[in-house]
């Protein structure tokens, strides 16, 4: 996930430089989607899509943090597995206790690092991204060159494969609708760098780049990393048993010991590259993590979450809201208990914090789409002609993939199969809407302006910097 450099000033000295009017102008806060939703939405409809465009970024990124976390504690899981022997091997691999515990140990380390002052967390964003650049090609380049043998590139882009051994699905046309919810999932959070839009200069234009270049990045690696594992593949029906070296648990990690192990005949490639794997989500997690907070925080500014002035309150030292980094992973960390009875929860986690995170993109999307064009006053990065076509586009598809990620994965459906996607986000939504209607709709006027708040007439921590 792209960011870049944070650069730090007073609110006072900002405003000096910029002028109160391009100060105003920018409207941008931590919260970004549902800052855009109310602005966009107007003064009737703007309180109740920011509303909605807040609660779905909560549950949205608070949930991907878990998916994050699970990602990540999986492919660590898969890294001993194979550097001590793999699944055929005598191997250790981790028990569903320890499986939660490493989970939970990862969360509390993104805590941890997120308690740091901002130009940390901006140095380690910078290590992340060489970490992902260099892993990345080397993955990309390296796997198929080591790799004993290739597919076709008719299998690779013609071959459908529904394992229906472990899936219990045999319709293709079903496959090809669940086939996006990997790309979905991976393709989104380009906006975090919104996020931080406060703590950055020249946001109007830096905070655009930051968002079309990771786009473009995550783009082309992710693309060339699904090519090398897909041409990588040496025993299609062998990745998903339960008796091959890693125990039918990663399909990924099966790929490249296959790759080295062929070639090699030792493991230590694929416990290097699992290695790099896990560098990528550590610090996609650490990202999200500090994205995450900062919606809580900029949410809870305005009033919207319970208890929010205990969220919006900063640390006084490093100016990052601690309070709400900390309500972040313990939410994570009570999400991951259930883990402990069924792996069917991450499939929940991941289409919840897709659903949030992508559904709350759809909001200001929706608005833009219908709100008069008189009204809306482009800024250095503009669409044109083009930008209802692009927004209509944009809005079909969130609907259709937020649809997907509400189905069954597996069949038969059992308890243990289910998916619970539907039925916590349902509650999560009833509850917020509820709340809205009986109480909220009478109070709540929309995001807090920086520019209001750096006058006096609201907290805002980043104003102290």
């Amino acid at each position: 996930m792209t960011q870049y450099v944070l650069e730090m000033d007073s609110g006072e000295k900002r405003l000096n430089e910029l002028g109160y009017k391009q100060e105003l102008r920018r409207e941008m806060t931590t919260g970004s989607l549902y800052f855009w939703a109310a602005h966009l939405a107007g003064p009737s409809w703007g309180p109740f899509a920011s509303w909605c465009c807040a609660w779905l970024e909560i549950i949205g990124l608070t949930t991907a943090i878990g998916a994050q976390a699970y990602s990540a504690t999986q492919a660590f899981q898969m890294f001993i597995l194979i550097a001590t022997g793999t699944n055929k091997g005598g191997g250790y691999f981790a028990s569903r206790s320890v499986f939660v515990c490493m989970y939970m140990g990862i969360t509390l380390i993104w805590a941890v690092l997120n308690t740091f002052a901002l130009q940390f967390i901006a140095l380690l964003n910078i290590i992340s991204i060489w970490w992902q650049v260099i892993g990345g090609l080397l993955v990309i380049i390296m796997l198929p060159l080591v790799a004993p043998s290739t597919q076709t590139a008719s299998s690779v882009f013609t071959h459908f494969e529904t394992s229906p051994e472990s899936t219990g699905i045999s319709s293709v046309p079903y496959a090809v609708v669940l086939s996006v919810l990997l790309s979905n999932y991976c393709l989104y959070g380009y906006d975090a760098a919104a996020h931080l839009t406060e703590e950055t200069k020249g946001a109007d234009k830096t905070g655009p780049v930051a968002i079309l270049s990771s786009i473009g990045i995550i783009s082309v690696f992710g693309w060339a990393y699904y090519l090398a594992l897909t041409f990588s593949i040496q025993d299609l029906d062998y990745l998903y048993s339960a008796d091959n070296e890693t125990a039918g648990v990663l399909v990924p990690a099966q790929i490249i010991y296959d790759a080295f192990h062929g070639r090699y005949h030792n493991s230590t490639g694929a416990v290097i590259f699992l290695f790099i794997i896990w560098g990528s989500f550590f610090f996609c997690g650490l990202s999200v993590t500090t994205t995450a907070a900062r919606v809580v925080y900029a949410v809870s500014r305005d009033g919207c979450m319970p208890f929010s002035p205990v969220w919006r309150k900063v640390n006084p030292r490093n100016k990052v809201p601690t309070n709400a980094v900390w309500l972040c992973a313990a939410i994570t960390m009570l999400l991951g208990l259930p883990i402990l009875k069924m792996d069917i929860v991450f499939i929940a986690i991941l289409s919840i914090s897709t659903i949030g995170w992508v559904g709350g993109y759809a909001v200001p999307i929706f608005a833009r789409l219908v709100m008069a064009e008189e009204n809306f006053k482009p800024g250095p990065y503009y669409l044109g002609r083009a930008r209802r076509p692009v927004c209509l586009v944009a809005f079909l598809w969130i609907c259709y993939t937020c649809s997907v990620f509400l189905l069954p994965t597996s069949y038969p459906i059992r308890w243990k199969t289910f998916n619970y996607a539907p039925v916590a986000l349902g509650v999560v939504l009833t509850l917020v809407m509820v709340w809205w209607a009986l109480d909220a709709r009478k109070w709540y006027k929309g995001p807090v302006r920086n520019i209001d708040v750096q006058n006096g007439n609201n907290q805002h921590p980043q104003s102290h910097h």
